[in-house]
């Protein structure tokens, strides 16, 4: 449309509109920076103009007025419609004055609108308008509020003529913006040019000196305030607390704090601040009831202060009175104060309340949702995190590094590497990635998510590292199991002059544990105790750990009696102890104990002392922590849940394992393994087999330890061509290589099925270290299949690597005894006395009324012995009135036949049944532990008596659990 053309009221609102226009073009060209959706939202808005005519225009019909409007609109804080009215008196001709610009630009940076101002200062250059000093005062002051230092310093040093208003508005831009020394050089050169400072430019100049970190220049600043009497003025006298306290120096902020007469809420604030600060949080609560004696009304900075303050105390009581005082004195919840609400009920573990209060708070800046996203992740839910960073983006708001560091300890709580990813992306896309916090926060993402490898890269190509980085990349490769490449790294830290701290040593200590360092872990004991860590708990920890992984369980125990305090963990850990020492009872006992002491067990915990009741098949007490699991409405972990399957399994439940697994909500591969390898080691092949194809159409990919169950399944109902199926498919289909457990597998599934030759051919071929192992499965095929040849041979290659090898001698003996080759025995059993060998003795464990009773043969030392053997002795007439005869060809000595019948009446797997039949009522299942194999005549007879008394009994053995119901086994007979 062509001017000529237009209506007047067209033709005006055309005008405005190609001004605006020229302004974004001026901040694209000039300013170089995006144009917010607003300012476009505002060229729409005057295009949409051109066929209407404003109210407004027809107000406003004569110059004086509508500078009048500019400046009223101005004072209302209405920028928008200020700059409006002022683009109608541009377009009639009318140039405004210093006032009409300065208020302008007032406006602009009372409302933050710092484009406009960049606008109308390139509008004031382009027309050649001359300012007056406060004209450049805003300017000044805008460009330093915005950030833009450089601008900022360009109008100073421009500037004619300056009075104390320019010279103190640069000496804020520097302070404000982090450049102390910049601003106390400046506030020399003013007073070298005759200007004296006023109270702002002492305020300023002490914020100036706080960045510094040090007193000389704010001690300085503070002669002069004395000397020229401006030591009584409170907005001086609270800059001063402030920059004592921020540069350490607590006394003299107290000092000068009690030398005010007149205090008023922002001196108040100024010394409450500076305790929380020096994290005095207790002086900061005394401080606020004097404070409230006085009757000094707070304010919402004071109420934050004094929220932060419960926060780190974990004062949640006084946390609640306050919230309370607040809704009580009407104060409308500024965000300030939402910050400090959300971060103590963060802090306090009530996550619920914090959640409501961020909900609120009605308009949220970025330090909201940092404490929102950041108490999300550090009260473990981390997928709560991920959703509020989610929205956080959709709400158009810019996340800095605390968020990211935040998300992505979210990310690694939950082993998230897909959204950890993401996240690196982010960072890199934004500049972030020489960030020491964002950086340190990566490594521990990725190491977290069991990627240690890229952990260390990022670690490598950092410029600079700081303690948290080293204590990052160490508790990777520790938590990785990695313990080698951890201590690796704590010398190189030592090396680069790195002081290790409270958080280096735990993880250097699991290092050493996990590697069964004994000897580097006690020299890291010791540099401990040299550089004054002694009083951390979490070192304790990890120590009583380290000598209880080392099987010094006495010095373990040892350091938790004298530990100066105790956390979970320590309880975790001693149970933990005891457990891996094979003293189950004894972690029982602590456990019950943890929980006198009011301790309230984690999944850690639950996770240990199920483990536990697993190695002695303590299925009572495993059942009893069951229970209390489900009491305490602790929320089922999949930790947890796999190890319930597992207990049970290993405690002869397999049918209370079964409901275990079916109760896990989610199932991940350790649970689809746990319940697999509980199937095998009960003899139930099939079903294991089965399982695993489900987990297979579920997919879950397999991993190392559930072939383990695969395989040993097959190897427990003779599977043999499956068995090599699901051994080939590891590497072909999986990509999993094979490691000596799984060759482990293959010798005995090929061994127990007779496949000897076979079976010794496969050892051949292959070449592992410990290859012993597989011998010495061969050497119990050797056994059970009675060739002696064969076993001749693999007792030599065992005992040529392993000539102190207790088992393979014992074994041996028992493959010539049973061969009748008594000779050979006398040999075998004369080198062990001369080498000082000693066979372990057969042992069997049952649990009654929550007590383990422990049996070897012939025993003769329980409280019941009379009792036992009568019911035996009971027992054995009802068992050769239904056919039974003594085996007694697995009495592997020279011994006449009545001899031998004795000897296996009084074994001690028949003794532990015997006193369960004694000890418990009718139709409750038995279940025995064996240390070594079951012999042949005792699983005849426990078939037998488990269809005389009408009961299930399970024995677990040092190979396989056998389930004796109604005369049969759940062996089949191939074992």
């Amino acid at each position: 449309m062509h001017s000529h053309l237009m209506s007047a009221p067209a033709l005006f609102w055309s005008k405005r509109f190609c001004f605006l226009k020229v302004l974004i073009h001026h901040i694209r060209v000039h300013v170089g920076c995006v144009i917010p959706v607003g300012y476009l939202i505002l060229q729409a808005n005057i295009e949409g103009k051109f066929t209407q005519f404003n109210v407004l225009s027809r107000k406003l019909s004569t110059k004086p007025s509508l500078c009048s409007d500019v400046v009223e609109l101005c004072k209302e804080g209405m920028v928008n419609e200020a700059l409006k009215t002022f683009l109608v008196l541009e377009q009639q001709g009318f140039q405004a004055g210093s006032d009409v610009y300065g208020y302008l630009l007032h406006s602009c940076i009372n409302n933050k609108d710092y484009i406009y101002g960049k606008c109308i200062h390139s509008h004031m250059i382009k027309i050649g308008f001359q300012p007056e000093m406060f004209v450049l005062n805003h300017l000044l002051n805008m460009y330093a509020k915005s950030g833009r230092l450089k601008d900022a310093r360009q109008v100073f040093d421009k500037m004619a003529e300056r009075n104390v208003v320019t010279w103190t508005a640069m000496i804020t831009a520097y302070a404000q913006n982090g450049h102390g020394e910049e601003a106390f050089k400046l506030f020399s050169r003013m007073q070298i040019s005759g200007i004296d400072p006023n109270q702002f430019s002492f305020a300023s100049v002490l914020r100036g000196c706080m960045s510094l970190g040090t007193m000389n220049q704010g001690k300085e600043v503070h002669a002069q305030v004395v000397k020229t009497g401006f030591e009584a003025d409170v907005c001086i006298s609270t800059a001063l607390v402030t920059m004592y306290a921020r540069c350490g120096s607590i006394d003299d902020a107290q000092k000068l704090f009690e030398q005010m007469q007149a205090r008023d809420v922002g001196l108040w604030n100024a010394i409450m601040s500076a305790y929380v600060l020096n994290g005095c949080h207790d002086v900061t609560l005394k401080l606020f009831h004097q404070m409230q004696k006085v009757d000094m009304e707070a304010d919402q900075l004071t109420f934050a202060c004094v929220l932060s303050a419960c926060a780190d105390l974990q004062a949640l009581h006084h946390g609640r009175e306050l919230h309370a005082s607040i809704i009580r004195s009407g104060f409308v919840l500024h965000i300030m104060v939402g910050n400090a609400l959300i971060t103590i009920y963060a802090k306090c573990g009530i996550l619920e309340d914090a959640l409501k209060v961020f909900d609120q708070i009605p308009q949220r800046n970025i330090i909201t949702w940092n404490a929102i996203i950041s108490g999300c992740a550090q009260n473990g839910h981390g997928k709560v995190a991920l959703e509020l960073f989610g929205q956080m983006q959709l709400k158009l708001i810019l996340p800095n590094q605390v968020t990211l560091a935040s998300v992505l300890s979210a990310c690694a709580a939950l082993a998230a590497l897909q959204q950890g990813e993401e996240t690196h992306a982010y960072i890199i896309r934004f500049g972030y990635e020489l960030d020491i916090s964002v950086i340190n926060a990566l490594v521990t993402m990725y190491s977290k998510c069991g990627h240690v490898e890229d952990a260390y890269k990022i670690f490598g190509k950092m410029p600079e590292s700081d303690v948290v980085s080293w204590n990052a990349i160490i508790a990777g490769y520790a938590q990785n199991g990695d313990g080698e490449n951890a201590l690796k790294l704590f010398r190189q830290m030592l090396l680069a002059g790195m002081k290790p701290n409270e958080f280096t040593f735990p993880s250097v200590v699991s290092g050493c544990a996990s590697l069964g360092a004994l000897k580097e872990g006690k020299e890291v004991h010791a540099h401990v105790i040299r550089t004054g860590f002694c009083s951390d708990i979490s070192i304790w920890n990890a120590l009583v750990t380290l000598y209880a992984n080392c099987g010094i369980l006495n010095n373990a125990l040892q350091l938790f009696d004298i530990m100066p305090k105790r956390d979970e963990s320590s309880w975790n850990a001693i149970i933990g102890g005891c457990s891996h020492n094979g003293l189950g009872e004894e972690a029982l006992k602590f456990f019950s104990q943890m929980l006198r002491a009011g301790f309230k067990p984690s999944e850690i915990t639950f996770t240990v002392v199920l483990c536990a009741c697993a190695m002695h098949a303590a299925v009572e007490q495993g059942k009893r922590i069951h229970a209390h699991i489900i009491k305490t409405g602790f929320e089922l972990p999949l930790s947890v849940g796999s190890s319930l399957i597992t207990m049970y399994a290993k405690s002869g439940s397999i049918e209370d394992a079964v409901k275990a697994f079916q109760n896990i909500a989610e199932q991940n591969v350790i649970s689809w393994t746990a319940m697999i390898v509980g199937y095998a080691h009960h003899g139930y092949g099939y079903e294991a087999l089965e399982l695993f194809e489900q987990m297979q159409k579920a997919a879950i990919k397999p991993n190392s330890i559930t072939f383990i169950g695969v395989l040993s399944a097959c190897s427990h109902v003779g599977l043999v061509t499956e068995g090599q199926l699901y051994f080939d498919s590891m590497s072909g289909d999986h990509g999993i290589i094979p490691s000596i457990e799984h060759y482990a597998c293959m010798v005995d599934l090929l061994g127990r099925a007779g496949h000897l030759d076979e079976a010794k051919d496969f050892i051949n071929s292959v070449s592992f270290e410990h290859g012993t192992k597989l011998w010495r499965i061969f050497l119990g095929a050797c056994k059970i299949h009675g060739n002696v040849e064969l076993g001749k041979q693999a007792a030599k290659s065992i005992l040529k690597l392993e000539p102190e090898d207790v088992s393979t001698y014992v074994m041996l003996s028992n493959i010539f005894a049973a061969a009748c080759k008594w000779d050979d025995v006398a040999i075998v059993r004369k080198l062990m006395k001369d080498r000082g060998l000693k066979k372990e003795p057969g042992c069997s464990w049952i649990e009654v009324g929550n007590r383990m009773h422990t049996f070897v043969v012939r025993d003769m030392s329980h409280p019941q012995t009379k009792e036992i053997y009568a019911k035996l002795d009971e027992l054995t007439g009802q068992m050769e009135a239904a056919g039974y005869v003594p085996e007694t060809n697995f009495v592997l000595h020279d011994l006449d036949e009545t001899q031998k019948e004795e000897l296996l009446s009084h074994h001690s797997e028949k003794l532990a049944v015997s006193f369960g039949l004694l000890s418990t009522p009718p139709g409750t299942t038995l279940r025995v532990i064996k240390n070594l194999r079951m012999c042949g005549d005792c699983h005849t007879a426990i078939k037998l008596i488990s269809r005389i008394v009408g009961r299930e009994i399970v024995v677990r053995d040092i190979t396989r659990f056998h389930h004796f119901r109604n005369g049969l086994c759940s062996c089949g007979d191939y074992w």
